[in-house]
């Protein structure tokens, strides 16, 4: 089975006449489906189908990176001095501005246990700083040691 270059269907031919057709309009022969009864072959510029066929499949990838976008994970303290903690809120900005998450974390130590709420304080500040940029997906939340909050970039409106 032959298919034009115009994707019409030029019937059953032998590979000799599909190959001469090929010639005589300047292009190849390929094969598109070898393993079937009756295989099928198509007239067609096979270099232009390669670089259509790269193409589709760059753009697919760059498609999937862009929808997986990394997170980053900041550590803070609750005592937390000012240099540090600006710092990480300048690197976290660039970070949100490239359109990745923020997850900041605070672990806390012996008796700081007793107040979190310092710990939380932190975290709002920290919100607060970057609130030009980002939005904060997830408030913080205390998990056993651990108090977690995630920031997301800004939608663009």
């Amino acid at each position: 089975m032959v298919i034009g270059p115009n994707g019409e269907q030029m019937g059953t031919k032998k590979i000799a006449d599909a190959m001469t057709i090929a010639n005589f309009a300047g292009l190849d022969l390929v094969l598109m489906n070898p393993g079937a009864d009756m295989p099928v072959g198509k007239i067609m510029d096979y270099n232009k189908f390669k670089y259509e066929k790269n193409k589709k499949a760059k753009d697919a990838l760059k498609k999937q990176r862009e929808s997986n976008k990394e997170t980053k994970e900041y550590q803070l303290s609750a005592t937390i001095d000012i240099h540090d903690f600006e710092t990480r809120r300048k690197n976290s900005e660039k970070y949100l501005l490239d359109g990745h998450k923020i997850k900041v974390t605070i672990r806390f130590k012996g008796r700081q246990m007793a107040h979190t709420e310092v710990g939380q304080e932190v975290m709002e500040k920290f919100a607060e700083s970057l609130k030009d940029v980002a939005d904060v997906e997830s408030k913080p939340v205390l998990e056993g040691r651990t108090m977690i909050m995630m920031l997301a970039p800004k939608k663009e409106k």
